[in-house]
């Protein structure tokens, strides 16, 4: 019987059941007493010739037996309370607090609103974490153009999607123990497996047994509890594209950065691949469409090169946020202020498009500064006068020790402008 599924060890049911059953019998022997039917036949008897004595006549059978209910009612009461804990536990593992917090929490998460992310990389892994705390309605669309590392020997060597962006936004938005996601992002440093993650693999592993990429991301994320939803932005073998300095053509995610040339638009190949249904569907329901942060031309842009993808971001009636990045990224976005990086993505949306760009206006400290100019990044700086785009700056640096966003920061920043209302961010100058 399934119903004797719950009572299995491990689960911490039996125990609060039994304190159930003895309340609820407290609670019949209350009652019998008060209104003189025994259940037991000399028991009550026995209870109430002692209660009496005791109390020198003062307590009769009225109020011993509401006195024996209420702490009958009272076990009943700490009983489901426990066991409920116990469910929430097993299906929310990681949650603190009491039942009552945990379910207007999870209320809260499941009327808060429609955000779309679109990008890649560790950028957008950052912006997930904080989003997750405010909505559970999230939609990320992730590139699958990765062909470096990890990802991309899988790619080469069994023909899946490169899984390493996919991998870190599930574990970004997953309402998991700490060590689940430690092991989904464990590198291995020996052997064959020398550099693969482990949540790499387990994608491998999960789309091999069910046969589609989709499918295996969905069923990871039923795994890790994940806060929304991971899509790819299109399921086919695409590679990436970037016309350089001179017109050149370089191919590959990997070699773009490394070409040494100012990159002037990406594209992919083959040219107009098919987006998820999905996809589309939550671009055009949604109440926020982000995009960024990560990588310019290979995490945010490569999305947009999805002809469909790019169509729906414009016809979206959602408000259409930028978040500009923080540092600029060596070999890609060498030189640019805020509004090169602004008018990269303009361009890929056919020049219009974007309603909002949030910016860090907070100043990355000196030391952490010197470590990025040894690899040739600097603060990505600059004025941005584009009409019809309204531009928010707030401190959004993090307190460790990269120049990155901090989760809380940026998600509290892109929370403000969603409540402002599309057409209302003066407000928020």
């Amino acid at each position: 019987m399934k119903a004797m599924r719950w009572f299995y060890p491990g689960l911490g049911i039996k125990r609060w059941a039994l304190l159930l059953s003895v309340g609820i019998l407290v609670v019949g022997e209350g009652l019998a007493i008060a209104s003189n039917s025994p259940f037991f036949g000399r028991l009550e008897y026995q209870v109430m010739n002692w209660a009496t004595s005791a109390s020198g006549g003062a307590v009769g059978p009225m109020l011993a037996g509401a006195l024996i209910s209420m702490i009958g009612a009272g076990l009943c009461a700490a009983a489901i309370k426990r066991m409920m804990q116990s469910v929430l536990t097993a299906v929310y593992p990681g949650s603190a607090g009491s039942v009552t917090q945990i379910l207007l929490h999870r209320h809260h998460l499941a009327r808060g609103p429609r955000i779309v992310v679109i990008g890649g990389g560790t950028g957008l892994s950052v912006l997930l974490r904080g989003l997750k705390e405010y909505t559970a309605n999230i939609t990320a669309i992730v590139t699958v153009a990765d062909d470096g590392g990890s990802s991309g020997r899988l790619r080469r060597e069994i023909g899946m999607l490169p899984p390493g962006d996919v991998r870190n936004c599930l574990v970004a938005l997953a309402d998991t123990e700490p060590l689940m996601e430690s092991l989904f992002q464990h590198r291995f440093t020996k052997g064959d497996l020398k550099g693969h993650s482990f949540g790499n693999l387990f994608l491998a592993a999960m789309t091999e047994m069910t046969g589609d990429f989709e499918e295996a991301v969905r069923q990871s994320s039923k795994v890790l509890a994940v806060r929304g939803r991971v899509l790819p932005s299109t399921l086919e073998d695409v590679t990436l594209c970037a016309v350089v300095d001179g017109g050149g053509v370089v191919r590959g995610e990997t070699s773009i950065p490394r070409s040494g040339k100012g990159i002037h638009r990406v594209y992919l190949d083959p040219p107009a691949p098919a987006p998820l249904p999905e996809a589309l569907k939550a671009i055009s329901e949604a109440d926020a469409v982000i995009i960024g942060p990560g990588s310019l031309y290979t995490s945010i842009l490569p999305n947009l090169a999805v002809p469909r993808i790019v169509d729906a971001v414009r016809e979206t009636r959602a408000a259409c946020v930028y978040v500009c990045n923080v540092m600029t990224q060596p070999g890609e976005t060498d030189g640019y202020d805020a509004s090169r990086h602004i008018h990269a993505v303009l361009d890929a949306m056919g020049g219009g498009g974007l309603d909002v760009v949030i910016l860090n206006s907070e100043t990355v400290p000196v030391k952490i500064l010197d470590r990025y100019r040894e690899s040739g990044a600097v603060p990505v700086t600059g004025g941005i006068d584009i009409p019809g785009v309204r531009v928010i700056r707030k401190p959004l640096v993090s307190r460790g020790d990269h120049a990155r966003h901090d989760p809380g920061r940026l998600a509290g920043a892109v929370m403000d402008v969603i409540k402002a209302g599309k057409g209302l961010y003066v407000v928020l100058q």
